[in-house]
């Protein structure tokens, strides 16, 4: 089963980092993800850029809406996320936290099973 493991932070503490700390955390994460890579089960795995350059398409009864930014209320932000090939939810709650580990302080990893459509391909 594929699971997609959401990451939410706030993206102004992350975004604040020194170069250190960017590179000390990118590199914990990297161990924890190198064990699955060398394993077959990871997919894609994103960073999002901030907020701030996002773009919002709110949908509603008249023609959609386009705004700036995400205009999410929420104290942490959709930051990326990893999609992982495991049999079992516990194996995804495993790594999870190892991801935890590899990243301490506040946010969440959200898991949610993943269904994957394939209507085309995206040339890289």
């Amino acid at each position: 089963m594929l699971y997609a493991i959401l990451c939410y932070n706030d993206e102004n503490a992350v975004f604040s980092w020194s170069k250190d700390e960017e590179e000390s955390t990118m590199a914990r994460l990297h161990a924890v993800e190198k064990k699955l890579a060398d394993r077959g089960k990871l997919g894609p795995v994103a960073r999002l850029m901030p907020t701030t350059a996002a773009t919002t398409l709110r949908k509603g009864k008249n023609e959609p809406l386009i705004l700036d930014g995400p205009f999410a209320e929420t104290k942490e932000q959709f930051l990326g996320f990893f999609i992982v090939d495991f049999d079992t939810l516990d194996e995804a709650v495993e790594f999870s936290k190892e991801l935890a580990i590899a990243n301490p302080g506040a946010g969440a990893y959200e898991i949610r099973p993943l269904y994957v459509f394939r209507p085309g391909t995206i040339a890289t």
